[in-house]
């Protein structure tokens, strides 16, 4: 490894070790997570890199202490031997016959420890502190390098912070972070990576400044990245409309609105992966998980009364004006405004809602002998409401994390589309979907994507 900074990741069987480094690295991939005891057999390396390229520190995964006791009472042995100090009863003991055997996995984490820089040790926080957390700590104290606390599993109502901290603060570790490799908070992250500026000497301060402003851009980079990929499906599904003659067959009518529901759900799945490679997760983390998907699809239909009520939309203006002036909504073009059957042009237009322009648009089509097929703006809310659970959900999720992923409950239900969404019902040529007219090279699109986005971005 490059980097000029060289931290270890230490501490008992199970606590996150490994969990940390993921989440650290926004890699799903590193290492092996599990609920089983001593999963880390061998030291392992990885190397945090500026967005530039450069790299700002390498962290290296270490096996579990399993056995602390008996590496300190070997230790202190040493100590009654010679005038050693801890780090030469840490060098002698390196080399004795147990460090090749029965404490093989011990001697490489200390071996590892130093030779960096620092040390981070991480600590479940849910555990109460038994004699064995005790003895870990007084053996990283006789490697003397700076180490840093880090307490996982905060986020769990049965976490034992305070009594962590009380019992750090009696060995003089007094610089402690509460890090959840589970529940992300880009807050914390930013405290540890300051922890350890201010343990260590100033010939790091430069490198670990520019990694702590690398990170803050990148998040201020990813809510907008995201904010944008919401802001063009949306544009898309508004701005997308399909004409069909009024005299067509109703078989064939129905095919047609399925066909062009499908476009939707498809536009939409290309939002959910879109985040997902954003947040550099894969479809696995969606394919067992409590949101309404499967295999990365979503499972409540984007067109069916049941989607309505899941997601507690009220259904009221211009489909409930429709419904009363004698239009009828069929299930299978529920999320479709259509003008169909024996309902006047008028019902048409209040069913449909949207403007009094739109509405001329509307009725010229059907004059001409055309029904205009597009999404409606319960829909659309619909659409919206869904992406942005999703994205608060990533926003808040660790790398490591293994538990099904679970929707933040919509604070929400009675948002309202954006005017810029509206707008778009009557550009056609907004919709990358509408690809015979689509045009990318609009202006006045590039303008209301940008809005949307700001617009959005206040909702995260």
């Amino acid at each position: 490894m490059d980097a000029s900074l060289n931290i270890t990741v230490v501490g008992h069987t199970n606590t996150g070790k490994t969990s940390l480094l993921r989440t650290l690295s926004r890699d799903e991939n590193f290492g092996e997570v599990c609920d089983e005891p001593s999963t880390t057999r061998h030291v392992e390396g990885m190397k945090l890199v500026l967005s530039d390229g450069t790299p700002a520190m390498s962290l290296f995964d270490t096996p579990g202490l399993e056995d602390p006791g008996g590496v300190l009472d070997l230790l202190e042995h040493l100590a009654q031997m010679g005038r050693y100090d801890g780090p030469e009863r840490v060098q002698h003991f390196l080399q004795m016959p147990e460090a090749r055997s029965r404490y093989e996995q011990e001697a490489k984490v200390l071996r590892q420890v130093m030779q960096s820089d620092a040390a981070i040790y991480v600590i479940d926080s849910c555990e109460p502190v038994l004699g064995k957390y005790k003895d870990e700590l007084s053996i990283l104290t006789y490697c003397a390098v700076p180490v840093l606390p880090v307490l996982n599993f905060v986020a769990l109502e049965r976490t034992r912070e305070a009594e962590w901290r009380a019992q750090l603060a009696r060995v003089n570790l007094h610089a402690v972070v509460a890090f959840d490799t589970v529940v992300f908070d880009e807050h914390s992250e930013q405290r540890l990576y300051e922890r350890l500026r201010t343990l260590l000497d100033d010939r790091h301060d430069r490198l670990l400044s520019q990694l702590l402003q690398d990170r803050r851009e990148q998040a201020h980079w990813l809510r907008r990245a995201a904010a944008e990929q919401l802001a063009e499906l949306l544009l898309d599904s508004a701005a997308y409309q399909r004409l069909m003659p009024k005299d067509t067959d109703p078989e064939v009518l129905r095919l047609d609105t399925l066909r062009y529901q499908d476009e939707i759900r498809q536009r939409e799945q290309q939002c959910v992966d879109a985040l997902l490679g954003l947040f550099r997760f894969s479809r696995r983390h969606v394919s067992e998980q409590n949101l309404p998907l499967v295999d990365g699809s979503w499972e409540v239909d984007l067109f069916s009364p049941d989607a309505v009520k899941h997601y507690g939309l009220r259904l009221g203006g211009g489909a409930a004006a429709g419904a009363a002036a004698g239009a009828t909504i069929d299930a299978a073009t529920l999320g479709a405004t259509m003008g169909l059957g024996t309902a006047s042009g008028t019902a048409i237009g209040l069913l449909l809602g949207g403007s009094s322009t739109s509405l001329k648009q509307r009725m010229l089509n059907r004059m001409r002998g055309y029904t205009q097929w597009h999404v409606n703006e319960h829909t659309l809310t619909l659409l919206a409401l869904r992406q942005l659970a999703l994205i608060r959900v990533l926003l808040k999720r660790g790398h490591a994390a293994q538990s099904s992923m679970a929707l933040i409950p919509a604070e929400d239900k009675d948002w309202h589309l954006p005017k810029t969404v509206k707008t778009a019902r009557l550009k056609p040529d907004w919709s990358r979907i509408n690809t015979d007219l689509f045009d990318a090279n609009r202006i006045d699109r590039h303008r209301a994507v940008r809005d949307l986005t700001e617009e959005l971005l206040s909702k995260l």
